[in-house]
């Protein structure tokens, strides 16, 4: 498995496995990416500032996330506490394509995601998710991320909506 910076030609696998998470969560009773997003604009974007990162197996894309250092508007405010008060990178967008699951493909992609903050630098890695996506909050543990309180979200088709926080210190 190998981890690249996305580009237009994994669009389509980027959307697709979106709608897969989408499902699930849904199936789950989880109102988490119900409302449109993240949807092709968004990823387009992504893909446009170069945050896009994706876990590539023989030409299949088997997961992705978004990268990102500048603070996110949302992580300001915590009824809680961070770790540390540092420079950190988050983590968005985090899924699994339906074949892929149960491989440890995200738990690869923490690894390499951290991998790259502690190469610019960043001492921190943050995190949010919904309260009820169970499998997420399992990914997190395992990759040794640490709860640290309640955020929420601001701007697009989910402002406003509460999610639980993690940081991990690199």
């Amino acid at each position: 498995m190998e981890f690249i910076t996305a580009n237009a030609g994994h669009i389509d696998a980027l959307c697709r496995i979106t709608d897969q998470a989408k499902a699930q969560l849904k199936g789950m009773g989880v109102d988490q990416w119900q409302r449109g997003y993240p949807n092709r604009e968004v990823w387009e974007n992504d893909i446009k500032n170069g945050a896009a990162r994706v876990a590539v197996e023989d030409g299949k894309v088997l997961g992705a996330f978004t990268f990102l250092t500048e603070p996110e508007a949302a992580y300001a405010a915590i009824e809680g506490a961070w770790l540390a008060d540092l420079p950190y990178a988050s983590f968005h967008r985090v899924c699994v394509a339906d074949g892929s699951k149960g491989l440890g493909v995200a738990g690869k992609l923490f690894d390499y995601g951290c991998g790259l903050a502690r190469q610019l630098g960043l001492k921190s890695v943050r995190i949010d998710t919904h309260r009820e996506n169970l499998p997420m909050q399992r990914a997190l543990a395992k990759a040794g991320f640490t709860y640290c309180g309640v955020i929420r979200l601001i701007g697009g088709e989910e402002d406003g909506n509460e999610r639980i926080a993690f940081e991990l210190l690199l």
